[in-house]
């Protein structure tokens, strides 16, 4: 065979293709493999760069794949750093009201969590005084018990070196449009660009992605300071779940996430990566949300856009619990890349594959993508080898 030629061609080195990967090699242990990065390593972007939380999945409605993929995800990403020896911090969270219009929320993450199959409990400010002591709710908060940390590029390393002994090939420093191999069929996780592949595929033209920073402050004083991650009660209309305590598997506190919409899609620090078509189109699809205010998309960029001010962030994280100090350090900023579906004005908020002839493409592999992503994986490869049964069937 020539080496150039291979029989799947993985688009992305994040959590998801080296996933992908890793469940077709264990459906088809003689299948060429190989996976290109326009980066020089795994894990360069949203997969390095997230909070590394393995959500217990409660947020989700039932009808939702990250519904179905995220208690199967947790158990089974517990288990690989089980068998790989990779740290994992039972760290479990509580989401904390702030008046009575949010218990109402607390009451329907539960509801969600019991349809979803997630233990989860609502407890009194007493028994939250009991988990940890510095969180402060009104009236209700939830327990969640199974939510745990994890550092995600130790996970996509380790992944990275199995999928290298079981034969398959990584391309660093080779973007798509570089890409020189043949192949049978190609998969398509290039995640802030996947839907820009999709479209020189001919289909998913009525997605396009909008890209939202997202920052952390790390916690610079004293690591006992808070005892389990600190969750708000989010805006259930959008994907996003609001400034948040998070304990990381080292035992460091950060704050964070922002969703500031970004202007280009590596749009990390100051000019870095610019790109002026990527902001151009970007903007347009930005100013159209703005003044239509579809999902209330103008109320959460001026929201947004006021944690800029780390004063300003830093005071909703204080206002979560009942004393924090003020030294927090900045971390790298993440960029979500979040689809946007241009026919309805809508964030789409769910898993989206599409397929063609010989490719498949992963499309909004959003937040919890990391801790759904082994079993999204076989979700997805079973979805690739239907679709390829399909072809041959009708050949």
């Amino acid at each position: 065979m020539n080496k150039l030629s291979y029989d799947y061609l993985i688009v992305g080195g994040g959590i998801i293709g080296m996933t992908i990967a890793y469940e077709l090699i264990a459906k088809e242990p003689d299948a060429s493999i190989a996976i290109i990065e326009k980066e020089d390593d795994v894990a360069k972007h949203a997969s390095g760069r997230n909070s590394g939380v393995l959500h217990a999945g409660f947020y989700y409605t039932e009808d939702s794949l990250k519904a179905k993929f995220t208690v199967e995800g947790n158990r089974r990403m517990k288990q690989f750093c089980l068998e790989h020896a990779i740290p994992v911090k039972k760290t479990q969270k509580v989401v904390i009201a702030a008046n009575e219009q949010e218990v109402q929320g607390i009451i329907e993450l539960h509801r969600r969590a019991q349809v979803n199959g997630v233990e989860t409990y609502i407890i009194d400010e007493i028994e939250l005084s009991m988990i940890d002591p510095n969180a402060k709710t009104y009236k209700k908060a939830l327990f969640s018990p199974s939510t745990a940390s994890v550092d995600p590029k130790e996970v996509c390393y380790t992944l990275k070196a199995l999928l290298q002994e079981c034969g398959v090939s990584f391309h660093f420093n080779t973007s798509f449009e570089d890409c020189q191999f043949r192949y049978t069929y190609l998969i398509n996780c290039a995640g802030a660009y996947a839907d820009k592949i999709a479209h020189k595929f001919g289909i998913a033209h009525h997605y396009t992605m909008l890209p939202f920073k997202g920052i952390y402050l790390k916690y610079m004083e004293d690591k006992t300071a808070i005892k389990t991650n600190i969750y708000p009660v989010p805006n259930l209309s959008n994907p996003f779940l609001g400034v948040h305590y998070t304990i990381t598997a080292d035992g460091s506190i950060k704050i964070g996430p922002t969703a500031i919409p970004a202007f280009w899609r590596e749009n990390y620090q100051g000019l870095k990566n610019f790109d002026l078509l990527e902001m151009l189109e970007i903007l347009h699809y930005e100013i159209k949300l703005f003044i239509s205010n579809a999902f209330n998309f103008r109320t959460l960029a001026l929201n947004e856009m006021k944690n800029y001010s780390s004063r300003i962030f830093i005071q909703k994280a204080k206002n979560m619990v009942h004393h924090i100090g003020d030294n927090f350090k900045p971390m790298p900023a993440g960029i979500r890349a979040q689809l946007l579906n241009t026919r309805t004005q809508e964030l789409v908020q769910d898993f989206i594959i599409e397929h063609t002839s010989n490719s498949t493409h992963i499309l909004n592999a959003v937040s919890p993508a990391f801790t759904c992503s082994f079993a999204f994986a076989e979700h997805a490869v079973i979805a690739i080898k239907e679709n390829k049964n399909n072809i041959y069937a009708q050949g």
